[in-house]
């Protein structure tokens, strides 16, 4: 019992909360000054944006490609992420793994959006009607042109098709009834009224 009395009690580490508390008050008025000389801040990064280019994964498609032990990762088979310098199996993981927080960490973004305010959302609301507006008319005037020539085109075409059956049909008759009077003078000189035709 005397051993136990020359130690604490407690084997757990006691902190000075009085300390801790000072050097967080310190933290956050450095913070609120913009002086950072003696504390560090974490890193700034971007908010969340939408990407401003088309994810490419139709090009390779279909293709073969020969991979040697020096082929470059890049044209490795898969998808490359020259970002996170990785080769992703197939296109469903490629775009879990653009969209995902590693990647955008490693492009400088943290994965929160911004908070969009009421002004800003009638914005975006106008600019797309106007966006909109613009896609009817462009369709209204040049479109539009474009689609009648192509009908008067067809309907040439059409009206080509025809004449040209027309005449076919012309010929074949014409040619069937030259026939049938060769059929019907060979008749005559046999003594036969007809070879079985319909006519009488």
């Amino acid at each position: 019992m005397a051993s136990s009395s020359s130690q604490p009690s407690d084997h757990r580490r006691k902190w000075d909360r009085e300390e801790y508390e000072k050097l967080a008050a310190q933290r956050i008025r450095k913070e609120k000054e913009g002086d950072e000389d003696d504390f560090l801040l974490p890193s700034k990064r971007e908010l969340l944006k939408q990407r401003d280019y088309k994810v490419d994964l139709e090009s390779r498609l279909g293709k073969s490609v020969v991979i040697t032990k020096t082929t470059p990762a890049a044209q490795g088979a898969g998808y490359y992420c020259n970002v996170c310098d990785c080769i992703v199996k197939d296109s469903i993981n490629f775009l879990d793994h653009i969209n995902g927080k590693k990647h955008q960490r490693n492009l400088g973004m943290s994965m929160k959006v911004e908070r969009s305010s009421v002004e800003q959302v009638k914005k975006r609301f106008e600019a797309l009607k106007k966006k909109k507006e613009e896609k009817t008319k462009e369709y209204d005037l040049s479109e539009r042109i474009q689609e009648l020539k192509e009908e008067e085109e067809k309907l040439r075409e059409y009206r080509k098709e025809k004449r040209k059956e027309k005449k076919r049909k012309f010929n074949e008759v014409d040619k069937s009834s030259d026939h049938n009077d060769d059929n019907d003078d060979m008749a005559a000189m046999m003594g036969f009224s007809g070879f079985g035709s319909s006519k009488k």
